[in-house]
């Protein structure tokens, strides 16, 4: 792991066995071993790029059992949850504002329309455009509703 995002985890490591942050530490260890797992199966190197893929799937797994937890009534296990989704947080990218994902989703559509697809063709190209215009910045699942909504109206 010698790239820039990657280095930045391994350092945060460190620092949190220093300080003794439990649930920083094994947030990061997680996403260390996710990382390596990644490395392992693809033979590769993995880039800030698919690692920023890798903490993006994290995140939703994280947030999806806070959902699960809050309505199984387990407020602790969805505090701790929560805590690790803001760790990972931290090394996702700014976060695109609704102006900037509304333009994006336009300009797609645009684009999209003027090679003269329709239905699922259209989904599935506009969905490519803007998985690498707004990777890492955008809730993808939000944004797949948008582009399904405005399409099918």
């Amino acid at each position: 792991m010698s790239t820039g995002l990657a280095s930045q985890i391994s350092d945060d490591v460190k620092s949190a066995m220093r300080a003794h942050d439990k649930i920083r530490l094994g947030t990061l260890r997680l996403l260390q071993a996710a990382i390596k797992q990644k490395a392992v199966d693809e033979r590769i190197e993995p880039d800030d790029a698919m690692i920023i893929a890798i903490i993006e799937k994290q995140a939703k797994q994280r947030r999806e059992s806070i959902v699960a937890f809050e309505s199984a009534g387990r407020t602790e296990l969805a505090a701790q949850e929560s805590a690790e989704l803001d760790i990972l947080k931290e090394f996702l990218p700014q976060g695109a504002s609704p102006e900037e994902i509304t333009a994006a989703i336009a300009a797609a559509i645009a684009q999209t329309q003027d090679k003269g697809l329709q239905g699922g063709a259209a989904m599935g190209a506009v969905m490519g455009q803007l998985k690498t215009a707004l990777a890492g910045r955008a809730d993808m699942a939000a944004v797949s509703a948008q582009v399904r909504s405005q399409l099918n109206g």
